[in-house]
């Protein structure tokens, strides 16, 4: 396994630390679960950065960063569930949209890299998510659930562009 694909797989050791410190939502617990989510979500463009100038792109790192990125996405979002914050349909639309394009993608001969719709809804994901667990003033409430539909949106709008016929290059 090379480097970047190394830097990818870390990316899994922060989701059961994610996940425990969620379980408690304390402030402090908040602001550990949050780092750690920035932390591993920070080393998504580090693998990808290193993968291309290493010029160590493989098949393999095509396929483990989109699903690990699926996994440090959609952890937090079902506990932010069971916390209130996010309603179970919305995460239920991106579970479906993922599960949906990664079962596509299975029956493709040749994996390839995210387009720019897929690298878009991965970021607004990492950023609804991120608001999601901040430990932020109620103030703050409607702005970071407009924010979540808006990543829900677009994770919709990206799997569509993802199976339109004359779509030559792949999402995440």
């Amino acid at each position: 396994m090379n480097i970047p694909n190394s830097i990818t797989f870390s990316r899994l050791l922060g989701i059961p630390i994610i996940l425990y410190t969620l379980k408690t939502p304390t402030n402090q617990n908040l602001w550990i679960s949050l780092v750690i989510f920035l932390m591993a979500s920070a080393t998504d463009f580090l693998d990808g950065y290193l993968a291309r100038k290493l010029n160590q792109v493989t098949d393999l790192g095509k396929f483990l960063d989109p699903l690990v990125d699926k996994l440090l996405i959609l952890a937090p979002l079902l506990a932010l569930i069971e916390l209130g914050k996010v309603p179970a349909w919305g995460v239920f639309l991106i579970l479906s949209r993922e599960l949906t394009i990664a079962g596509w993608r299975v029956n493709q001969s040749k994996v390839s890299g995210a387009n720019i719709w897929g690298k878009l809804k991965t970021v607004s994901q990492i950023i609804a998510v991120a608001l999601l667990i901040a430990p932020l003033p109620k103030t703050w409430a409607t702005s970071t659930i407009i924010i979540f539909w808006v990543s829900v949106a677009l994770t919709i709008i990206s799997g569509i562009v993802y199976l339109l016929p004359t779509q030559e290059t792949s999402n995440t």
